[in-house]
């Protein structure tokens, strides 16, 4: 006799989750510094061997029946956006879905409402969120512009330093030029330096393209000036 195996899908019941509130971004200074953190990843491929998942805004979902908690910035390792991202499931962050918690949230001070140091800290590290980061570019909390929170066990330490060692990235302060707006900005970092932007990285290629032609263009003149000195002296150069 045979059997037919009926598949079961044992997935939590999600038709009355919401996922979108359609709530603002605070301001312009969160706005782009979200832009600063997200769009570098994905125009340096190299930045990582492996899928990943860098998104502003988005609800983190650690418990159907508990409330998203929604980073201003996060970074997840080892996953991938399902093909059709239309469907409910797919424009969320599911914990269980994804199979595991982002590798690292950054929350970006803007008030003294937002609890950073306290409830968030706790979330995050209930949740099993690796690193935990602050940025407090208007000094909200303190003098400290940066702080960097690594779980082990199951508590926060603050570090002392900004790699990101199971992340293989880093966190550095910049001081420069973004969109037009000179600041002190939240950047990734690699060992060789900031991770650039598209524009940034098209600048540098730029900039290499002319210095080339520059190299060419004095390299055809001294041929040149020889030529002319040979045949001053009687010497064909071309033969």
């Amino acid at each position: 006799m045979s059997r037919i195996a009926t598949e079961v899908d044992l997935s939590p019941d999600i038709r009355d989750l919401e996922i979108e509130d359609d709530t603002p971004v605070d301001n312009l200074i969160t706005e782009k510094q979200q832009r600063l953190l997200t769009e570098p990843l994905y125009s340096q491929s190299s930045v990582f061997d492996c899928p990943f998942l860098a998104a502003a805004n988005v609800g983190v979902f650690y418990a159907v029946r508990q409330p998203p908690i929604v980073p201003d910035v996060f970074l997840s390792l080892n996953v991938e956006v399902p093909e059709n991202w239309r469907e409910k499931k797919n424009r969320t962050y599911l914990v269980w879905e994804f199979g595991k918690p982002p590798n690292v949230t950054i929350e970006i001070v803007s008030n003294k409402e937002g609890n950073e140091l306290g409830s968030k800290l706790r979330d995050y590290s209930r949740i099993g969120v690796a690193y935990y980061v602050i940025f407090d570019p208007l000094q909200q909390l303190g003098d400290t512009l940066l702080r960097v929170f690594e779980l082990r066990g199951n508590r926060y330490q603050e570090m002392t330093e900004t790699w990101l060692e199971q992340v293989g990235i880093g966190l550095t302060l910049w001081d420069g030029v973004f969109e037009g707006k000179h600041d002190r900005w939240l950047r990734w970092s690699t060992r060789e330096g900031v991770v650039p932007t598209g524009a940034e990285q098209a600048e540098q290629e730029r900039q290499r393209a002319e210095q080339e032609r520059q190299r060419a263009e004095r390299a055809e003149a001294r041929a040149t000036r020889l030529e002319e000195q040979l045949r001053t002296m009687g010497i064909d150069p071309d033969v």
